[in-house]
């Protein structure tokens, strides 16, 4: 008999907890009996067909915090009315919380939660952020087991939370999909040299930061992704008389396709768990530029290195791809006109690309996974 495994998110949306979590659906769905919970009916990735879903509710994307967290325990004590599975895997924080509030109330599943963004900086300022990090600190640690999804958040977790549980299983990527969905033809690009992106449209993203770099750059940004400040990028393009060099492709159902077809891709972020997107352009053969926040991208390109370490005024060759200072302009420009004068770089970089995506393959992060759930 299977055992039986509840999987409980917020939504299936296209982010990259979503997107982790209808892998798993998709790999663990013979080995257990699982359930989804959600909490929104937002659902953008495919759920296999034998898969039972359940809503805690439907909620409004927008409600205020205090009204998000004065219903935590009302829906702690749905979720263990209706859990019966003997693992209970949570992905994001409100989630995390039900989950551990639930085991609090008495529910017997194994509670494991898996965290995507490092805490200390996703909820460092304002009312919310003093909410988040003191719900993270007292409600971890009644978690069974914490997954962090790089080496980055597992320190957080452990030194700024005091979390003892913790073990970091790095996002899954099925190679093989990718490599099928990047062959696929599309026309979106001329002659001149092309930086693409991918990511939502929001502050983290700093999305703004690439098209100031590309204003003096003699090449195009493609941007892939939508978000709520599409609007504010789309003014900042005017204003820069940039709409001839940065083209906003929205979200795309397969973002592969434009990867593979680019020159090199740019990545912005000011804070990250485990960006996705750097495995996914390494996987379709793309040098890759990355500020160097403090979670993921330097674990990424350059695993040897200390995870601690960040750049503050120097551009770093590492060996799987570039890293600059974090929201530095200057530093960003320097490195995009390094790769684009450098056919020597862009190959050394190409070459290494895909060999360093195959560290992070679905069988081998699914094994993980699965010693975690039948720990």
């Amino acid at each position: 008999m299977k055992k039986k495994l509840s999987i409980l998110i917020y939504s299936l949306a296209s982010g990259g907890a979503e997107r982790v979590v209808s892998i798993l659906l998709d790999e663990l769905k013979d080995k257990y009996d699982i359930t989804l919970f959600l909490m929104n009916e937002t659902i953008f990735y495919k759920i296999p067909k034998d898969i039972k879903i359940f809503y805690l509710e439907n909620s409004y994307p927008r409600e205020s915090g205090i009204k998000k967290l004065l219903k935590l325990p009302f829906l702690a004590w749905r979720y263990k009315k209706l859990n019966s599975a003997e693992v209970s895997l949570s992905f994001m924080n409100r989630p995390n919380y039900i989950s551990i509030l639930a085991k609090i109330l008495g529910m017997k599943s194994k509670v494991v939660v898996s965290e995507r963004a490092m805490p200390s900086l996703q909820h460092k300022s304002g009312l919310q952020g003093f909410i988040n990090r003191t719900l993270i600190k007292y409600l971890y640690k009644s978690a069974d087991i914490i997954t962090a999804n790089s080496k980055g958040n597992t320190h957080d977790l452990q030194n700024s939370f005091g979390c003892k549980n913790v073990v970091t299983i790095n996002n899954p990527f099925d190679l093989e999909k990718i490599e099928t969905y990047s062959r696929e033809e599309v026309d979106f690009r001329d002659e001149k040299f092309t930086f693409i992106t991918v990511g939502r449209v929001d502050s983290g993203k700093n999305h703004k930061l690439l098209v100031e770099a590309i204003k003096d750059i003699d090449a195009k940004l493609y941007i892939v992704g939508d978000g709520e400040l599409r609007s504010a990028l789309e003014e900042q393009i005017r204003e820069l008389n940039l709409k001839d060099k940065v083209v906003l492709l929205g979200r795309q159902s397969n973002p592969y396709k434009y990867l593979a077809k680019a020159d090199c891709f740019v990545f912005s972020s000011l804070y990250e768990g485990f960006p996705n997107v750097l495995i996914e352009a390494l996987a379709c053969g793309l040098p890759v530029i990355s500020g160097d926040c403090q979670s993921g991208p330097r674990e990424i390109l350059a695993p040897e290195s200390d995870v601690k370490i960040q750049l503050k005024d120097e551009v770093e060759f590492a060996e799987y791809g570039i890293l600059v200072p974090l929201n530095s302009v200057e530093k960003l420009k320097e490195a995009m006109n390094k790769i684009m004068t450098s056919e020597d770089l862009r190959n050394r970089y190409k070459e290494k690309a895909q060999q360093r995506a195959r560290g992070f393959d679905v069988k081998k992060i699914i094994k993980q996974y699965e010693d975690v759930i039948n720990a």
